[in-house]
Formats: C-alpha cells, structure tokens, sequence
C-alpha cells in the first residue's frame, strides 16, 4: 500500500508528542489499562515493550509496510503511524490517544511543556548522504564555501531551522535533515543502505495555558503541517534531495 507521499519519498510518517513538565504515571495498573484502551481500538497493536527505566510501548509488527505505535516514556506521551493511506487516518491514533490520555493518566493543562506534529520522510541512499544534501540543498549557497578547497569532501551537512509562526514564539515550525553517513564509511568509501530523513515539526509551547482541547489545539497543528509540508518542504527540500538520489542511480 503506497503512502499519499511516495512519489516523493520512499516512507511518510506522522507523529505525536507531549511534553510534560512532571512525571506521567507509571505504576503497573496504569500503564496496563492505558495500554488495554488502545489495544481495543486497534487489536493489532499487541506488542507491548517495557525499556529501560520508566519507558513502555505497544506497537504493532514492524514488518509491516504499515504500523502504528505509542510509546509512554517518563515526562513524554509520543506516538506515530507509518506509511498511512492517508494523512486523516494517521491522525485517528492521535486524536484517541489525546482523548483518552488526560482521564488515563491524569495528564493536566498545568504540567504540559508543549505539544507538537511530526511530518518524516525518509529516502533510502546508499552511498554519501552528505555529498547529496551538499548537491541538492546548499549548492550556490555561501555556506557551501569550504567544498572550494580542494580536496574538500561534505562530511557534515545537517541543516536545521526554526522559524516562529506567531507573535507570542510559541508557535514555531521546525526542520530537520538528518543524514546517517560516518565518517568511517566516506573513508572507505563502503556506504550502508540507510536512509535521509527530513522531519517537518510544527510544535506549540503551553506557557499560556490556552483555553482549548489538546485534540483541538494538535487539529491545528497537524493542519498547519500539511499545508507546511505540500507547499515548502516537499517542492522545495524533499523533491531536490530526491532528484539527486535518482541522478546516481
């Protein structure tokens, strides 16, 4: 089943985080019912994973071209749905898992950090991942400058930007090109079939406690990344990082 971005990308996900400033829950009965609550809506999420420390997850199987998963950490609530049909049906997950969260885990307005949307797309290259971000996004760019030296080889190229999207900085938008090249591996020249991902996040701060719902506030949110994502990130960071993929193949 093909994901709505796989003419850009080779997987699409979206996920969800909430940040607390307190400690959630994590006493057995708790978690269990929480988990349980989830399971019933979509009985194939059925494993469960306790990590290390107070961390637990439930997700279904990977293998899977499609899965979704939650995962109750410490001071965060996160989860994520992979390679969905569509972006409405990724957000059915989190939309329970906003709905139910606040009576499960006693998860008030007060303590919460921020809430926010990721939007990921990943795109398989082996070969030198920074070599292709160097091409495709810093290419006439003064920050380019030291591949003039000859010799010279990208070793490093992970951009990051953040830009506020209202007048308070609350809101801000956020993207993340994150390449998974060694050093070891540009020495060799034996390059590893992984991925380059691009992370749209679009995230809002809770300092001023506002007098909205949590599934309300991340409706917004998740909106507000689409439109995000099909105007600026896709065109503009995606689509060139794969078309310098598809000029080495």
């Amino acid at each position: 089943m093909d994901h709505p971005y796989s003419s850009f990308c080779d997987d699409f996900y979206v996920n969800l985080r909430v940040g607390s400033q307190l400690a959630l829950p994590n006493g057995r009965e708790t978690v269990l019912h929480f988990f349980e609550q989830l399971q019933r809506a979509y009985p194939t999420m059925c494993r469960f994973r306790k990590g290390d420390g107070a961390e637990y997850s439930i997700e279904e199987d990977r293998a899977a071209n499609m899965y979704r998963w939650v995962s109750l950490e410490s001071t965060r609530l996160s989860a994520g749905h992979v390679n969905p049909p569509d972006v409405a049906t990724a957000l059915k997950l989190h939309h329970l898992l906003l709905d139910i969260a606040p009576h499960q885990l006693g998860i008030s307005p007060l303590e919460l950090d921020y809430i926010d949307v990721l939007f990921g797309f990943d795109l398989e290259f082996a070969g030198n991942h920074d070599e292709i971000i160097a091409e495709s996004l810093y290419e006439n760019s003064p920050l380019s400058a030291l591949l003039e030296i000859e010799g010279a080889r990208p070793v490093d190229f992970q951009p990051t930007t953040v830009v506020a999207l209202s007048d308070d900085v609350r809101l801000q938008a956020r993207v993340d090109v994150v390449t998974r090249t060694s050093g070891h591996q540009v020495r060799s020249g034996n390059f590893g079939e992984d991925v380059i991902s691009v992370y749209l996040i679009v995230r809002r701060f809770w300092d001023d406690l506002p007098k909205r719902s949590l599934t309300d506030v991340f409706a917004d949110l998740a909106q507000r990344a689409e439109q995000l994502a099909e105007s600026h990130v896709l065109p503009r960071i995606v689509r060139p990082i794969g078309s310098a993929i598809a000029s080495r193949s």
